[in-house]
């Protein structure tokens, strides 16, 4: 690791400098204002299950479905962005994702809500998030010169944790008091604001691939995946990260705080402690510089396992704050160096559709994650489900420090370096 002092203070003004140009201030706001929304729906929407069903197999379908969906088009999202405009793309999917989002508060408002409406506007919204996150990924070094890619990721990244945070703490809040529609509508018109920011920004020129064909796009950046083992590996642990946290933080997570630690709003700042630790996590990636950022990156994946742990007996709420916000902290800090790392190892005509790969693989597993929790808490109760997703952290993230690139790769390579 490096910097410190002077080095780590001059990161950080590198990187809020960022902020004085027009085109980051817009992507900036773009990011925290959908993040702030996007926030409270998975907080308030299990609240919303319960309280039509209260099985916490219903969540699992709901959380399921929207998962499914958005494997369903992850693998052609990048390539679209690659081929077209990364920018109207993702326009068009916060569009998507105000209008499902939109009709779900308007059902849970006016009584009319069930589980299959709810799984079926959810699933819409997976698609959204399908076409959003590697067009935002892509969209980056369009926007900031490649020498503060590193501080505009960890800025970025402080922005969607900053919101998530207050995103996370308002839904639980707002699911409490007013009731989960009130929390979803908010989420959907952060999404059409969001959008419309988006629309408005100047960016550079976005490298073209040479192919004239979608399969042939996808071939080649299927060939550029596989060719960094560093990527592929830790996309392969992160399927099973993403399950296990999924059907910790989806699923389980509202059910004990539903029946055991006191309900929505205790829950809703539990996540917002979450959002702190993702806060610092950012923060502290803007200003060190790590020589070998992917090894302590995935040694920051090894305290997510706090979160399930701290919920099987479970602890009172503020050690269960505290293991939430230390997750935050190692996780924030990988999603920063790794962004980074894509960022800088990549072809950058390939980016998003490499964007589209590791999503695709690291959350190929992430409906199976919130349907079996659903199904354990039923049938076994939340301890086992507990147990198994602690399990599915540690013991991949153990297993990817033995793969020699992860523990190798430097940073600041030149884009398209090798990995």
């Amino acid at each position: 690791m490096s910097a410190g002092g002077a080095g780590g203070r001059e990161n950080w003004r590198a990187g809020f400098a960022l902020l004085a140009e027009p085109n980051f201030r817009r992507l900036f706001a773009a990011r925290f204002i959908s993040a702030f929304g996007t926030a409270m729906t998975p907080v308030a929407l299990p609240f919303a299950v319960l309280d039509l069903t209260g099985r916490a197999g219903d969540i699992g379908w709901v959380l399921g479905a929207a998962a499914v969906s958005q494997l369903a088009v992850q693998l052609f999202a990048g390539a679209l962005a690659d081929r077209g405009s990364r920018q109207r793309l993702m326009v068009r999917a916060e569009g998507l994702a105000a209008c499902a989002q939109l009709a779900s508060a308007a059902l849970l408002l006016l009584g009319l809500a069930t589980v299959p409406l709810l799984t079926a506007l959810y699933a819409l919204t997976g698609i959204a998030y399908a076409l959003i996150w590697p067009s935002l990924i892509g969209l980056v070094p369009l926007v900031a010169p490649p020498q503060k890619l590193q501080a505009a990721n960890a800025l970025l990244s402080a922005a969607h944790s900053l919101a998530m945070g207050l995103g996370m703490a308002a839904g639980g809040g707002l699911a409490a008091v007013l009731g989960a529609g009130w929390a979803i509508a908010l989420d959907g018109a952060t999404f059409a604001a969001s959008g419309l920011l988006v629309l408005g920004l100047r960016t550079s020129p976005q490298p073209k691939t040479a192919s004239s064909s979608l399969w042939r796009d996808l071939q080649s950046g299927w060939r550029e995946f596989t060719s960094h083992r560093w990527l592929w590996t830790i996309v392969a642990q992160f399927s099973l990260v993403v399950m296990a946290w999924e059907g910790t933080f989806g699923v389980v997570g509202p059910y004990v705080a539903k029946h055991s630690l006191g309900g929505a709003h205790i829950w809703g700042l539990i996540s917002g402690c979450l959002g702190a630790g993702w806060l610092l996590g950012g923060l502290i990636a803007m200003r060190l510089r790590f020589r070998r950022p992917l090894l302590v990156g995935t040694l920051g994946i090894f305290v997510s396992a706090l979160l399930p742990l701290s919920l099987i007996v479970p602890l009172p709420p503020p050690w269960i704050a505290a293991s939430a916000f230390a997750a935050g902290v190692g996780g924030e800090c990988f999603g920063v160096v790794w962004n980074t790392a894509i960022h800088t190892h990549i072809a950058p005509e390939a980016i998003s559709r490499v964007v589209s790969y590791d999503v695709l693989g690291s959350i190929a597993l992430m409906p199976v994650g919130a349907i079996v929790a659903g199904q354990l808490v039923d049938q076994a109760g939340p301890p086992a489900a507990l147990w198994l997703a602690a399990l599915l952290i540690l013991l991949p993230t153990a297993a990817v420090l033995a793969v020699p690139e992860v523990r190798r790769l430097r940073s600041a390579a030149p884009p398209g370096g090798p990995g």
